[in-house]
């Protein structure tokens, strides 16, 4: 597995662009990562985690600009956009209608798609520098607890995983609360 710092971050984003699956720092876990629109490298993101397809996995971007073309904002209501958008960024991941960009191996038998705009730096720094929004699932084979360390990712994946951003996880004690953009209700606390 290739270690990447945050000074070689574009190293981390041609990676990803070249189709490999990266696990990077989130708000409270590490993170595993690809090319949303790269069915061969979600494919290989899955069978690392073991985790069945029908789940779907959410995004997260840099800004709104990488987020919006996923949203049907023809089905999202001024009011609930401008709730989403006083979240953002920061640790709020919220579930919209999608639109036909989105894959769909990325939403799974979800009619949503979650999205996320990350505050946490790192994570950030890494949706610029690929250029768009990013897979988003926790870096864990299905069942076991989320990885918050680099030696539980080299344990889980060691040389099956294709690199890792080596960075500070963003000091939350749980995954971020995901609710739905258009009711407000909480899905996951």
């Amino acid at each position: 597995m290739r270690r990447f710092t945050s000074a070689a971050i574009e190293q981390a984003a041609s990676l990803l662009r070249d189709g490999g699956v990266l696990a990077y720092p989130t708000e409270a876990v590490f993170g595993l990562g690809c090319d949303p629109h790269d069915r061969t490298a979600f494919e290989r993101l899955f069978a690392l985690k073991g985790r069945p397809y029908s789940q779907g996995v959410l995004l997260i971007a840099a800004d709104f600009l990488q987020a919006a073309p996923y949203i049907d904002l023809t089905k999202v209501s001024a009011k609930a956009l401008e709730q989403v958008l006083a979240s953002w960024p920061g640790p709020n991941t919220w579930i919209f209608p999608r639109s036909a960009h989105v894959p769909e191996w990325v939403a799974g038998t979800h009619s949503g798609i979650a999205l996320r705009i990350t505050a946490h730096a790192p994570a950030a720094a890494l949706c610029s520098a690929f250029g768009g929004a990013l897979v988003s699932t926790s870096a864990n084979p299905h069942g076991e607890p989320p990885a918050r360390d680099l030696p539980t990712l080299e344990r889980y994946f060691g040389a099956r995983l294709d690199g890792v951003l080596d960075a500070e996880l963003g000091g939350l004690d749980r995954p971020t609360v995901i609710r739905d953009a258009l009711s407000g209700a909480i899905i996951r606390a």
